[in-house]
């Protein structure tokens, strides 16, 4: 399955009765809230004592995709094109990998 494809089916779920602006408020604050939940997961494991649930974190990041292409379709883009567009920024910003001294010294311009 590529990511359009999943994109696809995944917003064979979407309720059609939401506006247009509906579909980019629900994904943004759904995003906020399954990444919220994911926190919590790992709150928990971190801070509680409780064992790391990994089925649970995955069904979680697994709504937060969903959300990702609720947003992506909100703004009428393939999420493929959000997706590649995130990696050649990282890209640019960290040609070698990730450095510590680059991300310090970014751009107060750079998204």
């Amino acid at each position: 399955m590529t990511i359009n494809e999943y994109q696809q089916r995944a917003m064979a779920t979407l309720n059609p009765k939401l506006t247009e602006r509906d579909v980019l408020i629900n994904s943004v604050m759904g995003l906020c809230g399954e990444s919220g939940e994911a926190i919590d997961i790992v709150k928990k494991w971190l801070a509680q004592g409780h064992p790391l649930d990994r089925e649970h974190l995955a069904g979680e990041l697994g709504d937060v995709a969903w959300y990702l292409a609720e947003a992506a379709t909100a703004l009428g883009m393939p999420l493929e094109d959000i997706l590649r567009a995130n990696l050649e920024k990282l890209e640019r910003r960290y040609p070698d990998g990730f450095s510590t001294e680059r991300s310090v010294g970014r751009e107060a311009d750079d998204r």
